[in-house]
């Protein structure tokens, strides 16, 4: 959530931001914000000019009645009978205002970093890295030639997993429905042997494992920005009011809501594995199919809590760390800055990772590595206590995939076919116990 300072004093690089994330109306937006800020502002003067003058008024009264001015003694109690009504309806105005500024603010996505290219779409995200070939400044994800030597036709992931056992996509659907898969045999062996991988490079990174719910409270979903934003894309288990997570970011970072952490225990690294569950609402056609777009799956995220000075070098590292995995997986792949209009609600920067999948002839992404600054501490009332001056103030937090294994999986199948059966990177090899599926 953007924070009410922000918005008063930069006003129009606020709105600037807005319109680079193509948030609609985002100027009427602002000026509801401020319009509404003034009414509890206003509201609040009042009441505390009512509140000093009823308190020289009560002290008057006890001097009048010590004079035997009753009658004056009882017009003043009049006057602060009415004060105290009047500054009931203050009262509530002031907080329909705060509550309406509340769901305002809500409504009101980050503003992005400067960094961050315009644009209204993908096509026109930036691709900063490849392992297939050089970038030049300026290139899009709308203007990228991929340059992979195919040889021969590949079969594409669906068809290799019926063909080795390895995932049933029928029997998902039998036992929950599309997008649900059943692993099993080696299919299954490597989905383990991946996470363990992943969370083993995490802790040699520094990062703290958790072990987290994956249903968690409205608290938790607003303080991370998936509610109210993303409600329709979460399964929501009504009677109980908890909500399946979409990602292991939502319970790792509300960890700290409402916590002051000191500075010098920043940064915070955690990494967690868990089941995701989204429900896609919309997903259809041929970039579904398969593993390609999933209502449940298996992801290892890493999180970051950190100064707002820090911040930057704690994205640049998180990045380096995602690099390092897909270059250990030896897959190939680019990284994009995300432009405006392709961004998250709630990031500030964000750069995505993408694998090449040889047999659809077509990018994978698999992991999102965001900054959020402090627009998800100040939802979160997640605070840092300044060493120097025991001053307060919010935290940034990050996040990112590291990794989500379905379109991992994919594209491990699909590059890595051979006549003999699919060979298995020598990295995973100590962790699966096989290095050839055959």
């Amino acid at each position: 959530m953007l924070t009410l300072k922000l918005i008063i004093e930069d006003t129009e690089r606020v709105i600037r931001g807005l319109e680079k994330k193509h948030f609609a109306g985002a100027r009427e937006a602002i000026a509801e914000v401020i319009a509404t800020d003034k009414v509890r502002r206003e509201s609040q003067t009042q009441l505390d000019q009512n509140l000093s003058d009823a308190k020289k008024l009560a002290a008057e009264i006890g001097g009048l009645m010590k004079q035997g001015r009753r009658d004056e003694a009882e017009a003043v109690k009049a006057k602060v009978a009415a004060l105290k009504e009047t500054n009931k309806a203050l009262e509530e105005k002031k907080a329909e205002a705060e509550a309406m500024m509340q769901r305002q603010l809500c409504a009101i996505p980050n503003i992005p970093y400067d960094l961050v290219p315009e644009g209204a779409g993908a096509e026109d995200n930036l691709v900063v890295k490849s392992s297939l070939r050089e970038c030049k400044e300026g290139d899009t994800v709308g203007n990228w030639t991929t340059v992979v030597d195919n040889g021969e036709a590949k079969l594409p992931h669906w068809e290799l997993a019926k063909k080795y056992n390895l995932i049933d996509f029928d029997l998902g659907v039998k036992i929950t429905g599309a997008g649900f898969p059943v692993y099993r045999g080696k299919g299954a062996q490597l989905q383990r042997a991946l996470i363990n991988f992943f969370l083993d490079e995490a802790r040699k990174a520094g990062y703290e494992e958790i072990m987290p719910p994956t249903v968690v409270n409205q608290a938790s979903g607003y303080g991370t920005g998936q509610l109210p934003d993303k409600e329709g894309q979460m399964y929501h288990c009504e009677v109980d009011d908890l909500y399946l997570i979409p990602t292991a970011e939502v319970p790792v970072t509300n960890i700290y809501r409402d916590v002051i952490i000191d500075e010098k225990d920043l940064p915070i690294k955690n990494c967690a594995y868990t089941q995701c569950f989204r429900r896609e609402a919309g997903s259809y056609g041929k970039d579904v199919r398969g593993l390609n777009r999933l209502h449940e799956f298996s992801k290892v995220e890493i999180v970051r809590i950190d100064t707002p000075e820090h911040s930057d070098e704690s994205h640049r590292e998180m990045l380096a760390h995602v690099e390092g995995l897909l270059q250990k997986l030896e897959l190939p792949y680019r990284i994009l800055r995300l432009c405006g209009g392709d961004m998250s609600f709630t990031s500030s920067i964000c750069y995505d990772f993408e694998v090449y999948s040889e047999a659809q002839q077509r990018w994978l992404e698999v992991s999102s590595v965001s900054n959020f600054d402090t627009y998800q501490a100040n939802r979160l009332k997640c605070r840092i206590r300044r060493t120097a001056d025991k001053k307060t103030e919010l935290a940034h937090t990050l996040n990112g995939s590291a990794l989500a294994l379905p379109r991992i999986v994919a594209a491990l199948l699909e590059n890595n076919q051979t006549p003999e059966g699919i060979r298995i990177p020598k990295a995973l090899v100590p962790y699966c116990g096989f290095s050839i599926i055959d």
